[in-house]
C-alpha cells in the first residue's frame, strides 16, 4: 500500500561564530533539516552542525512524527554543517542508514581532515559544540540514484557546483517537492567562497535549470529564514542573486566595494558575513587578506 506523504521542515538555531569578522561578531547561517514521513516510517534529508542543535532536531522529530521509523538520512552535499550530526542522531534511531552519492561520501571525506576540520569548523565552533572528529559518521555512498520509501520514489539528481562540488538534490516525484540542500537559499545571503570564478557560478546557474526542469511545485532551501514558506520563488531568488552578485563583481575594483555592494543591493537578508567569504575569493589579493 502506497501512503500519502507528509513534508515538515526544521529550522536549526543560529550559532555564533568564534572567529570575528571585520571585527564584528556573527553566527552562522539556519540550517534546514527536511523530515518527509508516511504512516510508520521517515526519511530526514540533512542535519545541523552542533550536538545541542542536533538533539533539539531530534526531540522535534519524535513530536512531529510520533512512533515513526526513521528509517534513513539523505546528505545533499558535504560540508560539514549538512551532516555532522549523523552519530547523535543514531542515539536516537540505532537502525538508520546514511546515504548520499559517491561524490558527496568523497567530499564529506575531505572535511575531517585536519587543516579543514581543526582550521574551519573546530575554529568556528569550539569547547565541544561539535562532536569530535572520532566519533564523526559519514554515509554509505548509494550504488543507485535513489530509495523507496512506502511505495514512494526518492531520487537523488547530481547537480554538480553549486556553493561547492559534487552536490546533490533529492526529488519526490510524488509530491512534487525537490529538498535542494545549498543549491538554492531562502533569505539568506549565499556563500560563494568555493563559486569563486565565473564558470563556477555559470555551473550553479545550470543546476537551478535542472531543478526546475524537474517540475517541483515545492523546493527545501539549504538555508532559509525560520518560518519561510518553501516556493519555487526560492530558486528564482537564488538565480537572480547570482546574477546580482556576478553583475557586483564586474563593477568592484576589490572584495571590499564587491561586499559593500551586496549588502546595498541585499539589505534584508541574514548572514551578511557570507558575503565577506565570497568578495574575498572573487579578487585576487583575497588570499593574503585577513579578517
Amino acid at each position: 500500500m502506497t501512503s500519502i506523504l507528509q513534508a515538515d521542515v526544521y529550522v536549526s538555531s543560529r550559532l555564533p561564530l568564534a572567529i570575528k569578522r571585520q571585527g564584528e561578531t556573527s553566527s552562522f547561517s539556519p540550517i534546514s533539516c527536511t523530515l518527509i514521513h508516511g504512516l510508520t516510517s521517515a526519511v530526514l534529508i540533512d542535519t545541523p552542525i552542533s550536538i545541542s542543535q542536533t538533539e533539539d532536531l531530534a526531540a522535534w522529530i519524535k513530536s512531529t512524527a510520533p512512533g515513526k521509523d526513521l528509517r534513513y538520512i539523505y546528505i545533499t552535499h558535504g560540508h560539514g554543517d549538512h551532516w555532522f550530526g549523523i552519530s547523535t542522531l543514531r542515539k536516537h534511531w540505532p537502525n538508520l542508514r546514511a546515504l548520499a552519492t559517491p561524490g558527496t561520501v568523497a567530499h564529506m571525506a575531505e572535511q575531517i581532515k585536519p587543516e579543514i576540520f581543526e582550521g574551519t569548523w573546530l575554529a568556528l565552533f569550539p569547547g565541544g559544540q561539535i562532536p569530535a572528529v572520532d566519533g564523526l559518521e559519514s554515509a554509505e555512498p548509494m550504488s543507485s540514484s535513489g530509495f523507496e520509501l512506502e511505495g514512494h520514489e526518492f531520487r537523488a539528481v547530481e547537480v554538480g557546483h553549486t556553493d561547492t562540488y559534487n552536490t546533490s538534490v533529492l526529488h519526490v516525484p510524488s509530491i512534487r517537492l525537490v529538498v535542494a540542500g545549498d543549491a538554492v537559499y531562502g533569505d539568506v545571503h549565499q556563500y560563494f567562497g568555493e563559486a569563486n570564478t565565473t564558470a563556477k557560478r555559470q555551473e550553479w546557474l545550470r543546476a537551478l535549470n535542472t531543478i526546475e526542469a524537474l517540475d517541483p511545485q515545492t523546493v527545501i532551501a539549504g538555508h532559509k529564514r525560520a518560518g519561510t514558506v518553501d516556493g519555487l520563488f526560492n530558486l528564482h531568488k537564488t538565480r537572480q542573486y547570482i546574477l546580482d552578485f556576478e553583475d557586483a563583481v564586474s563593477k568592484a575594483s576589490n572584495w571590499k566595494e564587491l561586499a559593500e555592494d551586496m549588502r546595498r543591493r541585499y539589505p534584508r537578508r541574514i548572514n551578511p558575513h557570507a558575503i565577506l567569504r565570497g568578495a574575498m575569493a572573487a579578487f585576487p589579493e583575497a588570499a593574503i587578506a585577513k579578517v
